[in-house]
């Protein structure tokens, strides 16, 4: 156990009962960019990360900070869009921070992560898990979730094997993350003996999905995957219902928030998301739950406790090391492992974790949550 973490598990519960909130920060800072959506159409997954982010560096600080330093969060929107992202990083390599949380979107972390790179500043994003961010050789890039090669498999597994669908649809919304996991589903249900009667992308922003509800019935098929966020497929399932269109839902991490249930109604209730495990849910998480709790400030999001994490590994390499030189600290990750809410962190050669895995859910319409067997 490391200094930092240490100091952590005792303050949990010192938090927990104190309700702790705040700390002035010194002069001397070690400064961490959280970034991600702020605005935009999944500004919800941001708040997770930037909720996560936040938490554990005030812990750590009240703590007595890094070999003398406090941290310091700033923020940084990207919305979720790649341009924005950009302009983002080149902001952040500007104002000489050498730390990143985030991004969240992987079409907007990969443009965002070859800046990084190229500069020599660090990024662990909590969120982003299409594979191809991390299968460049890149050395400055990591995460604290895991991959849609593996997240895929693991929907597309649950569908064939639990579900039994005579025929299926997968839809994405075209983007990197979207089409990335829907594929990944497509080639495993029909490895399955699975037929997979349309694969087929919408627009991101798009509301009306009369011809594609005409097109699924057309199909006859009775289960549709869909790769995207949470605004597109809570329209799909509600003008679904409205037009009599009887089929169950799955989908990825990006659509299982509540906002899914404001949205979709009635529509939402039995729909099955693959998610991280509810690290909220682990007694030993309990302090840290209520430190939130005592903030009103949700837990249970999937990017709240792996946003916690990749701040909590920074302090700790920078700890391990005595060094805040971010090729350094990446060399500290990729050496050692830690002991985080998340688990035992330990990352590759590519900056992925050695070990991560996904659970799938089945989502009610008042916005919870059940393991689905």
């Amino acid at each position: 156990m490391s200094k930092v973490t240490g100091k952590l598990s005792r303050l949990c519960a010192a938090m927990a009962l104190s309700g702790f909130a705040g700390h002035s920060l010194a002069a001397d800072t070690i400064k961490i960019a959280i970034a991600g959506p702020i605005t935009g159409p999944v500004a919800q997954y941001g708040e997770m990360q930037f909720v996560g982010a936040e938490m554990a560096i005030e812990q750590i600080n009240k703590a007595g900070g890094v070999n003398g330093q406090m941290l310091e969060g700033v923020h940084y929107d990207d919305a979720c869009d790649p341009k924005q992202a950009v302009a983002v990083a080149n902001k952040v390599v500007n104002d000489g921070i050498s730390f990143v949380v985030g991004h969240l979107c992987s079409s907007s972390t990969q443009p965002a992560s070859d800046i990084y790179e190229d500069e020599g500043i660090l990024m662990i994003s909590p969120a982003a898990t299409s594979p191809d961010i991390t299968a460049r050789g890149y050395q400055m890039i990591f995460r604290t979730i895991g991959l849609d090669s593996l997240q895929g498999p693991t929907a597309g597994k649950f569908i064939a094997e639990q579900i039994k669908p005579t025929s299926i649809a997968v839809i994405h919304d075209k983007q990197q993350y979207g089409e990335g996991i829907a594929t990944a589903v497509k080639q495993t249900v029909e490895q399955a003996g699975v037929k997979v009667a349309l694969f087929e992308g919408i627009n991101s922003g798009d509301k009306d999905f009369s011809s594609l509800i005409a097109k699924l019935k057309q199909a006859g098929v009775d289960f549709v995957y869909y790769g995207g966020y949470h605004p597109e497929l809570a329209l799909l399932m509600r003008q679904s219902a409205e037009k009599g269109l009887k089929v169950r839902f799955m989908g990825p991490e990006g659509v299982g928030n509540s906002e899914i249930s404001a949205l979709a109604g009635p529509a939402s209730e039995g729909m099955l998301v693959t998610l991280p495990k509810s690290f909220d849910q682990d007694p030993r998480n309990q302090a840290l739950v209520e430190a939130f709790k005592a903030k009103k400030q949700d837990p249970s999001g999937p990017f709240v406790f792996p946003s916690y994490a990749a701040v909590q590994v920074i302090a700790e390499s920078i700890d391990k090391i005595d060094s805040t030189d971010p090729v350094k600290v990446a060399e500290a990750l990729r050496s050692n492992s830690f002991e985080t809410p998340t688990g035992t962190l330990a990352f590759d050669e590519k900056g992925d974790l050695k070990d991560f895995s996904f659970v799938v859910y089945e989502w009610h319409a008042d916005g919870s949550k059940t393991e689905a067997k």
